[in-house]
């Protein structure tokens, strides 16, 4: 079975904080990480780097189940990616890009 590539779509508050780790001269390990993770979630859902894993805290604007995926791991404030399916077959809408609480 052929892996699904995904269509990433960020909502105004991930923008946002990508936006904030681009220009951040001392996030620029952060920002490699967020990308290659990134990266991953476009054409690998299930990389074991991701350690994804649905996220109960949290849901959608519309009620949808919210997932947790890491940028980083063992790391001070490691980074982690919040998101969901849609709004479209074969979209993710990323809703959060923080560190660990």
């Amino acid at each position: 079975m052929p892996k699904m590539i995904f269509e990433l779509i960020f909502t105004e508050k991930a923008g946002l904080q990508l936006d904030v780790l681009e220009q951040s001269k001392d996030k620029k390990i952060v920002l490699k990480a967020v990308n290659k993770a990134l990266g991953f979630m476009e054409t690998n859902l299930k990389h074991p780097s991701l350690c994804t894993h649905e996220y109960d805290d949290l849901e959608g604007a519309n009620g949808e189940k919210v997932f947790e995926s890491y940028a980083q791991n063992q790391t001070p404030g490691a980074y982690r990616i919040f998101w969901h399916y849609g709004p479209k077959k074969g979209q993710i809408t990323v809703v959060a890009i923080v560190p660990h609480p």
